[in-house]
């Protein structure tokens, strides 16, 4: 009978609720989960491009990393939110077009989202969790952090974009021939000049596609490392070794940069919170595996940190 119990408390999902929060023209949305008096609540901001709640986009990622990461943390006692960017999904009625956007809008909605889940919750503040580009839009909003606990900072550049980008571009032997011209447009935007794609390989006419240049001019001119040494709040840095996106020496800069950083180094994990080997095509194939379970460590960390006394 009490394997029975067991069975069946395993088998029970997580509870999960809708949640909302004011866009510029309509709701945002969002998805909370495993809320409970006390907990601890972390907000999760998503990576760049299309990236909806679950950690997933049109692109091909379908690895569910931020749906995972939400099960974890609440089996581990630690609520949280996961949402939909404006403009996209089920925020597409927050503003009319969605490329026309800014780190510092996103840093605006993340502070909307601050506001609606300490209304939701009783919480007294909330972690503010962002992956990947979302850990430079946590790294805005914090500037003024009014109503969050601190920051989680997920494979998050320690550099600024451009730099990141040509480093990207160059790591993968099939871009050779796209460099000149993929250098020449961030050199360009840079520098705050549009840059014509016309002439362009089809892959790079999208990575830099005259309606999202303007949003790509905002990124570059940012420096996370100069954004966290500014940072007064408790901070996580958290980085997996295997990440093709984001490097280890990244998550060094930003500890570097602010000294009262944790820091914390994941081996084997990559850029989707999956255990994945070094090389491209065994890393790549988890991007598109939703059955893969979330890595080791990742949901720990988070919760160690969310749940410590300070």
């Amino acid at each position: 009978m009490m394997l029975a119990a067991l069975a069946l408390l395993a088998a029970t999902p997580v509870a999960e609720e809708p949640i909302a929060a004011p866009g510029p023209n309509g709701p945002l949305s969002g998805t909370l989960t495993g809320a409970g008096n006390g907990r601890p609540v972390v907000l999760i901001v998503p990576g760049s491009g299309p990236t909806d709640r679950d950690g997933n986009n049109p692109l091909g990622v379908k690895a569910r990393s931020y749906t995972l990461l939400a099960e974890a943390l609440a089996a581990k006692g630690v609520a949280s939110v996961r949402i939909d960017k404006r403009g996209l999904f089920a925020s597409r009625g927050a503003v009319a077009d969605p490329n026309k956007v800014t780190i510092a809008d996103y840093a605006v909605d993340v502070h909307a989202w601050v506001t609606a889940i300490r209304g939701r919750t009783g919480a007294r503040c909330v972690w503010v969790l962002g992956h990947s580009e979302g850990g430079l839009v946590a790294l805005a909003a914090a500037q003024a952090p009014e109503g969050m606990c601190g920051l989680v900072l997920v494979a998050t550049a320690g550099r600024p974009l451009g730099q990141v980008m040509r480093e990207q571009f160059r790591a993968n032997p099939a871009n050779a021939p796209l460099l000149a011209d993929a250098e020449g447009a961030i050199t360009a935007l840079e520098a705050g000049r549009d840059v014509d794609v016309s002439r362009f390989h089809p892959a790079l006419q999208r990575v830099f596609a005259p309606a999202v240049q303007g949003y790509l001019k905002d990124m570059l001119v940012r420096d996370p490392a100069k954004l966290i040494a500014a940072t007064r709040l408790p901070v996580l840095i958290l980085q997996g070794d295997t990440d093709l996106q984001v490097t280890a020496a990244d998550a060094r800069a930003l500890a570097v940069a602010q000294p009262a950083a944790t820091l914390a180094l994941l081996p084997g994990v990559n850029h989707v919170l999956k255990v994945a080997p070094a090389d491209r095509a065994g890393n790549m194939a988890t991007y598109a595996d939703p059955a893969l379970p979330l890595a080791p460590g990742v949901a720990s960390a988070v919760a160690d940190f969310a749940r410590a006394k300070r």
